[in-house]
């Protein structure tokens, strides 16, 4: 059964590829999954994550704060930098670079959380970052926005926070006590943890899809192009520089994954509220094409993971030297 779930798990980028494919032509299968129930899926992913997670896990991260505080910074200059830098190259239209901008000035997206813990990096690193990267939003968000964009973007800064305890925190934390507390259930469900991310993260991806369905028709390959681009230059250049100075490879695909990938959903309802429902249209592109990406990299370093610790396992059983007399 556990290779059954691991093998369905690993398969993330065929189901978000599929999902996101058949919401651009049957919008209906997929949208009806909006309002609480998106909210609920991310709280059950924020669950799932902490029940895998210790205080001691947070303790080792706090340990070492240069990692967080390169993802944070690396978030809002790499991402902002590559969307300005793409929209202005692809002499995109207004309203599409006004929309690509913005979602790159966005905090980290849970969804990067549910990547890092499908790769097997450090998940209490990746929840930190977002958390950090998601009050740093309060006032970057819009400053960025306004500096990059031309345009003042202002964010409820209580309900971005209300809405960052609500969905992330609190299912975080009460994740934490049942693995404190309640270790034999958790032991039990465990091992279908991850599937369940997976299946929350697709409908919520092709829900925001679909949502947009019609304007990413007509829009044309322009907007794929760009949102490609911007997400693969940031999922590179988060993993360089963290290789240039020289941290270790879990804490490089840990960032690479952040930076990498954004909140779009914070930036779709952004876009539709300060900007025009085109201007939408990005960010919406950007919900399903960082976690394609995301996730074949996360399908990659998982197995990755795997091999490693099987070789490790493979020294640990193996005949040990007899010393000679």
């Amino acid at each position: 059964m556990s290779r059954t779930l691991n093998t369905l798990t690993n398969l993330f980028p065929l189901w978000v590829t599929v999902c996101g494919v058949l919401a651009l032509f049957q919008p209906a299968w997929f949208t009806w999954f909006q309002g609480p129930l998106i909210v609920w899926g991310l709280a059950i992913i924020m669950l799932g994550m902490g029940i895998t997670l210790s205080l001691e896990d947070f303790k080792k991260v706090a340990r070492t704060p240069r990692p967080v505080a390169l993802g944070v910074i690396a978030q809002f200059c790499i991402m902002p930098f590559m969307g300005w830098a793409i929209a202005y190259a692809l002499n995109l239209p207004t309203e599409f670079a006004a929309g690509l901008i913005l979602v790159s000035c966005c905090p980290g997206g849970t969804a990067s959380n549910v990547v890092v813990y499908i790769a097997r990096a450090n998940i209490a690193l990746s929840v930190l970052m977002t958390m950090c990267s998601t009050f740093a939003a309060i006032a970057l968000t819009p400053i960025l926005t306004q500096w990059l964009a031309g345009k003042y973007v202002p964010v409820d800064a209580w309900a971005l926070f209300r809405s960052t305890v609500q969905i992330v925190l609190l299912p975080i934390v009460i994740g934490m006590l049942l693995n404190r507390y309640a270790q034999k259930t958790v032991e039990r469900v465990k091992p279908a943890a991850p599937l369940v991310a997976v299946i929350a993260i697709v409908l919520i991806v092709a829900s925001i899809l679909g949502a947009r369905a019609e304007q990413i028709r007509e829009s044309g390959g322009i907007l794929l192009l760009a949102v490609t681009l911007m997400h693969m230059g940031a999922f590179g250049l988060g993993y360089g520089i963290t290789r240039v100075l020289g941290f270790e490879e879990l804490v490089r695909r840990t960032v690479a994954i952040e930076v990498g990938m954004q909140n779009s959903g914070l930036g779709s309802a952004l876009a539709v509220k300060h900007f025009t429902p085109s201007a939408a249209t990005p960010c919406a592109i950007s919900a399903i094409m960082h976690c394609i990406l995301g996730s074949f990299l996360a399908a990659l370093w998982r197995r990755d993971a795997e091999k490693l610790n099987n070789a490790k396992e493979s020294d640990n059983l193996g005949p040990k030297p007899q010393d000679e007399s």
